[in-house]
Protein backbone atom coordinates (compact mmCIF):
# COMPACT_ATOMS: atom_id res chain seq x y z
CA UNK A 1 0.00 0.00 0.00
CA UNK A 2 1.14 3.12 -0.94
CA UNK A 3 2.10 5.64 2.35
CA UNK A 4 0.14 8.85 2.99
CA UNK A 5 1.59 11.80 1.58
CA UNK A 6 1.10 15.83 2.17
CA UNK A 7 1.24 18.64 0.19
CA UNK A 8 2.64 22.13 2.27
CA UNK A 9 2.68 25.86 1.03
CA UNK A 10 4.35 27.98 2.59
CA UNK A 11 4.07 31.53 2.32
CA UNK A 12 5.85 34.63 3.21
CA UNK A 13 4.77 38.21 4.58
CA UNK A 14 5.84 41.73 4.42
CA UNK A 15 9.51 43.26 3.40
CA UNK A 16 12.06 41.47 1.20
CA UNK A 17 12.84 37.64 1.12
CA UNK A 18 15.68 36.20 0.52
CA UNK A 19 16.44 33.15 -2.62
CA UNK A 20 15.93 33.00 -5.54
CA UNK A 21 11.66 33.64 -7.41
CA UNK A 22 12.49 31.31 -10.38
CA UNK A 23 13.68 28.34 -8.23
CA UNK A 24 9.86 26.91 -7.75
CA UNK A 25 11.66 23.96 -5.88
CA UNK A 26 13.82 25.94 -3.56
CA UNK A 27 13.55 26.36 0.16
CA UNK A 28 14.58 30.04 1.44
CA UNK A 29 12.92 32.07 3.62
CA UNK A 30 11.29 28.96 5.32
CA UNK A 31 14.77 26.98 5.29
CA UNK A 32 14.82 27.33 9.06
CA UNK A 33 11.03 26.44 9.66
CA UNK A 34 11.88 23.02 7.86
CA UNK A 35 15.06 22.15 9.22
CA UNK A 36 13.10 22.07 12.75
CA UNK A 37 10.12 20.22 11.65
CA UNK A 38 12.12 18.04 10.02
CA UNK A 39 14.01 17.29 13.42
CA UNK A 40 10.46 17.47 15.19
CA UNK A 41 8.81 14.56 12.48
CA UNK A 42 11.84 12.75 11.22
CA UNK A 43 13.33 12.12 7.70
CA UNK A 44 10.73 9.39 7.34
CA UNK A 45 8.09 11.22 7.55
CA UNK A 46 9.40 14.46 5.75
CA UNK A 47 10.17 12.44 3.12
CA UNK A 48 6.76 12.13 2.17
CA UNK A 49 6.19 15.96 2.13
CA UNK A 50 5.95 17.96 -0.71
CA UNK A 51 7.14 21.51 0.51
CA UNK A 52 6.88 24.40 -1.55
CA UNK A 53 7.28 28.36 -0.82
CA UNK A 54 4.53 31.09 -2.72
CA UNK A 55 7.87 33.66 -3.28
CA UNK A 56 6.33 37.11 -3.70
CA UNK A 57 8.59 39.78 -2.78
CA UNK A 58 10.12 40.39 -6.11
CA UNK A 59 7.16 41.49 -7.87
CA UNK A 60 7.29 45.05 -5.32
CA UNK A 61 11.45 44.87 -4.36
CA UNK A 62 12.83 46.07 -7.48
CA UNK A 63 10.70 49.40 -7.80
CA UNK A 64 10.78 49.80 -4.39
CA UNK A 65 14.73 50.27 -4.01
CA UNK A 66 14.54 52.12 -7.44
CA UNK A 67 12.90 54.72 -5.55
CA UNK A 68 14.64 54.26 -1.94
CA UNK A 69 17.95 54.52 -3.87
CA UNK A 70 17.20 57.50 -6.02
CA UNK A 71 14.47 59.51 -4.33
CA UNK A 72 15.31 59.42 -0.82
CA UNK A 73 19.42 58.17 -0.09
CA UNK A 74 20.33 59.61 -3.73
CA UNK A 75 18.96 62.96 -2.12
CA UNK A 76 20.16 63.16 1.53
CA UNK A 77 17.28 61.82 3.53
CA UNK A 78 18.02 60.28 6.89
CA UNK A 79 17.05 56.83 9.07
CA UNK A 80 17.36 55.49 6.08
CA UNK A 81 16.96 51.94 7.90
CA UNK A 82 13.79 53.18 8.85
CA UNK A 83 12.71 54.45 5.36
CA UNK A 84 13.39 51.00 3.90
CA UNK A 85 11.37 49.30 6.48
CA UNK A 86 8.30 51.71 5.75
CA UNK A 87 9.38 50.81 2.04
CA UNK A 88 9.98 47.26 2.17
CA UNK A 89 6.99 46.26 4.39
CA UNK A 90 3.82 49.29 4.50
CA UNK A 91 3.99 49.51 0.24
CA UNK A 92 3.89 45.95 0.18
CA UNK A 93 0.48 46.16 2.06
CA UNK A 94 -0.33 48.92 0.25
CA UNK A 95 0.21 47.70 -3.08
CA UNK A 96 -1.79 44.42 -2.79
CA UNK A 97 -5.70 45.52 -2.97
CA UNK A 98 -8.49 44.85 -5.04
CA UNK A 99 -11.08 47.42 -5.55
CA UNK A 100 -14.54 46.82 -7.42
CA UNK A 101 -13.83 49.97 -9.34
CA UNK A 102 -10.17 49.05 -10.62
CA UNK A 103 -10.20 45.81 -12.80
CA UNK A 104 -6.76 46.11 -13.71
CA UNK A 105 -5.22 45.89 -10.09
CA UNK A 106 -1.89 44.60 -11.46
CA UNK A 107 -0.27 43.46 -8.20
CA UNK A 108 -3.04 41.44 -6.73
CA UNK A 109 -2.67 39.42 -10.06
CA UNK A 110 0.95 39.27 -10.28
CA UNK A 111 0.66 38.24 -6.47
CA UNK A 112 -2.13 35.68 -7.07
CA UNK A 113 -0.26 33.89 -10.17
CA UNK A 114 2.82 32.62 -8.08
CA UNK A 115 0.26 31.54 -5.58
CA UNK A 116 -1.34 29.38 -8.53
CA UNK A 117 2.11 28.42 -9.53
CA UNK A 118 3.10 26.97 -6.40
CA UNK A 119 -0.12 25.41 -6.07
CA UNK A 120 -0.07 23.91 -9.33
CA UNK A 121 3.69 22.36 -8.51
CA UNK A 122 2.45 20.98 -5.41
CA UNK A 123 -0.25 18.73 -7.16
CA UNK A 124 2.66 17.80 -9.98
CA UNK A 125 5.19 16.42 -7.14
CA UNK A 126 2.16 14.36 -5.11
CA UNK A 127 -1.22 14.09 -6.65
CA UNK A 128 -4.84 15.13 -6.95
CA UNK A 129 -5.08 13.74 -4.02
CA UNK A 130 -3.31 14.48 -1.74
CA UNK A 131 -4.39 16.77 1.51
CA UNK A 132 -3.06 20.94 1.89
CA UNK A 133 -1.99 22.45 4.52
CA UNK A 134 -1.44 26.09 4.05
CA UNK A 135 1.37 28.05 6.07
CA UNK A 136 1.00 31.99 5.85
CA UNK A 137 3.36 34.42 7.79
CA UNK A 138 2.09 38.20 8.13
CA UNK A 139 0.35 39.57 4.75
CA UNK A 140 1.05 36.41 3.45
CA UNK A 141 -2.03 35.24 5.46
CA UNK A 142 -4.41 37.53 3.53
CA UNK A 143 -3.09 36.73 0.29
CA UNK A 144 -4.05 33.33 0.71
CA UNK A 145 -7.31 33.76 2.42
CA UNK A 146 -8.43 36.41 -0.84
CA UNK A 147 -6.79 33.70 -3.16
CA UNK A 148 -9.05 30.99 -1.83
CA UNK A 149 -12.12 33.25 -1.26
CA UNK A 150 -11.60 34.25 -4.76
CA UNK A 151 -11.18 30.34 -6.13
CA UNK A 152 -14.66 29.04 -3.72
CA UNK A 153 -17.08 32.36 -4.79
CA UNK A 154 -15.83 31.64 -8.65
CA UNK A 155 -14.02 34.60 -9.05
CA UNK A 156 -10.54 33.55 -9.47
CA UNK A 157 -7.67 35.66 -11.25
CA UNK A 158 -6.00 31.82 -12.38
CA UNK A 159 -7.50 29.50 -13.91
CA UNK A 160 -8.19 26.23 -11.72
CA UNK A 161 -7.90 22.87 -13.38
CA UNK A 162 -8.50 20.18 -10.82
CA UNK A 163 -9.76 19.77 -7.15
CA UNK A 164 -6.62 20.53 -5.48
CA UNK A 165 -6.34 23.60 -7.36
CA UNK A 166 -9.41 24.71 -6.05
CA UNK A 167 -8.46 23.39 -2.62
CA UNK A 168 -11.22 20.88 -2.05
CA UNK A 169 -8.41 19.11 -0.54
CA UNK A 170 -7.01 21.54 1.93
CA UNK A 171 -6.67 19.99 5.48
CA UNK A 172 -5.64 22.99 6.82
CA UNK A 173 -4.50 26.98 7.43
CA UNK A 174 -2.01 28.23 9.55
CA UNK A 175 -1.24 31.88 9.54
CA UNK A 176 0.83 33.88 11.75
CA UNK A 177 1.69 37.32 12.85
CA UNK A 178 -1.55 37.79 10.67
CA UNK A 179 -3.03 41.07 10.20
CA UNK A 180 -6.06 40.00 7.88
CA UNK A 181 -7.89 42.42 10.98
CA UNK A 182 -6.34 45.51 9.34
CA UNK A 183 -7.47 45.34 5.85
CA UNK A 184 -11.66 45.28 7.30
CA UNK A 185 -12.17 48.71 8.66
CA UNK A 186 -13.51 49.85 4.66
CA UNK A 187 -16.05 47.33 4.89
CA UNK A 188 -19.12 46.86 6.81
CA UNK A 189 -18.80 45.15 9.76
CA UNK A 190 -21.97 43.07 8.26
CA UNK A 191 -20.11 42.12 5.35
CA UNK A 192 -17.02 41.27 6.14
CA UNK A 193 -16.73 37.16 5.83
CA UNK A 194 -14.33 34.82 6.30
CA UNK A 195 -13.62 31.89 4.39
CA UNK A 196 -15.27 28.76 4.74
CA UNK A 197 -13.89 25.74 4.92
CA UNK A 198 -12.87 24.70 1.39
CA UNK A 199 -11.31 21.46 1.56
CA UNK A 200 -15.16 19.67 0.93
CA UNK A 201 -13.80 16.28 -0.66
CA UNK A 202 -12.17 15.44 2.64
CA UNK A 203 -14.76 13.37 3.81
CA UNK A 204 -16.07 14.99 7.34
CA UNK A 205 -15.16 12.09 9.36
CA UNK A 206 -11.65 13.03 8.31
CA UNK A 207 -11.67 16.59 8.69
CA UNK A 208 -9.72 18.74 11.00
CA UNK A 209 -11.12 20.81 14.14
CA UNK A 210 -9.65 23.33 14.09
CA UNK A 211 -8.75 23.76 10.23
CA UNK A 212 -7.77 27.14 10.62
CA UNK A 213 -5.01 27.95 13.62
CA UNK A 214 -4.34 31.52 14.09
CA UNK A 215 -0.51 32.04 15.97
CA UNK A 216 0.26 35.07 17.30
CA UNK A 217 2.99 36.73 19.79
CA UNK A 218 1.43 39.11 22.12
CA UNK A 219 4.11 41.66 21.61
CA UNK A 220 3.61 41.31 17.71
CA UNK A 221 2.09 44.11 16.70
CA UNK A 222 1.17 43.24 13.46
CA UNK A 223 -0.07 39.95 14.90
CA UNK A 224 -3.73 39.73 15.31
CA UNK A 225 -6.91 37.55 16.76
CA UNK A 226 -9.63 36.86 13.86
CA UNK A 227 -12.51 36.15 15.94
CA UNK A 228 -13.31 39.82 16.63
CA UNK A 229 -13.04 40.97 13.45
CA UNK A 230 -16.39 40.31 12.47
CA UNK A 231 -19.65 38.07 13.32
CA UNK A 232 -18.67 35.85 10.85
CA UNK A 233 -14.87 35.10 12.24
CA UNK A 234 -16.60 34.85 15.69
CA UNK A 235 -19.16 31.87 14.16
CA UNK A 236 -16.07 30.13 13.10
CA UNK A 237 -14.51 30.41 16.53
CA UNK A 238 -17.79 29.29 18.31
CA UNK A 239 -18.14 26.51 16.28
CA UNK A 240 -14.67 25.23 16.88
CA UNK A 241 -13.51 25.45 13.45
CA UNK A 242 -11.12 28.81 14.38
CA UNK A 243 -8.25 28.76 16.91
CA UNK A 244 -6.92 31.75 18.07
CA UNK A 245 -3.84 31.02 20.15
CA UNK A 246 -1.06 33.43 22.08
CA UNK A 247 2.19 31.97 21.80
CA UNK A 248 5.38 33.26 22.38
CA UNK A 249 7.88 33.48 19.41
CA UNK A 250 11.56 34.80 18.80
CA UNK A 251 14.52 34.85 20.75
CA UNK A 252 15.84 36.30 23.93
CA UNK A 253 15.94 39.77 22.39
CA UNK A 254 13.07 39.74 20.61
CA UNK A 255 10.66 37.65 22.15
CA UNK A 256 9.36 40.55 24.51
CA UNK A 257 8.72 43.26 21.54
CA UNK A 258 7.61 43.92 18.35
CA UNK A 259 10.36 42.10 16.79
CA UNK A 260 8.90 39.11 17.68
CA UNK A 261 6.97 39.19 14.49
CA UNK A 262 9.81 37.53 12.47
CA UNK A 263 10.57 35.15 15.22
CA UNK A 264 8.41 32.28 14.83
CA UNK A 265 10.13 30.32 12.25
CA UNK A 266 12.05 28.48 14.28
CA UNK A 267 10.27 29.27 17.85
CA UNK A 268 9.03 25.72 19.39
CA UNK A 269 5.80 27.43 20.51
CA UNK A 270 5.60 27.88 16.96
CA UNK A 271 6.54 24.51 14.32
CA UNK A 272 5.40 21.96 17.44
CA UNK A 273 1.80 23.01 17.38
CA UNK A 274 3.10 23.07 12.92
CA UNK A 275 3.86 19.30 13.48
CA UNK A 276 1.14 18.34 15.20
CA UNK A 277 -0.88 19.77 12.68
CA UNK A 278 0.92 18.32 9.92
CA UNK A 279 0.54 14.33 11.87
CA UNK A 280 -2.98 15.30 11.95
CA UNK A 281 -3.55 16.15 8.06
CA UNK A 282 -0.68 13.10 6.88
CA UNK A 283 -3.72 11.11 8.65
CA UNK A 284 -6.02 11.62 6.53
CA UNK A 285 -4.44 9.54 3.63
CA UNK A 286 -5.45 9.70 -0.36
CA UNK A 287 -8.37 11.72 -0.95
Amino acid sequence: MAQNKLAVAVIHGMGSQGGDPQDINGISFSKELYRLLSRELGAEFMGRVGWREIFWADILQERQEDFVDDNLAGKGARWMKVRRFVMHNLADAASYRRTPQDQNDQIYTLIHARVHRTIERLEQITDGQTPLLILAHSLGGHIMSNYIYDMTQGTPEQPANSDFQRFRTMAGFVTFGCNIPVFSFSYDPSDIQPIQFPGTSIPDAKRLRPWWLNMNDKDDALGMPLAGTSSGYQVLEDSGQLDDRWIDSGGALTFWNPASHNGYWTDRHFYEPVAAMMRKAMQIGPI
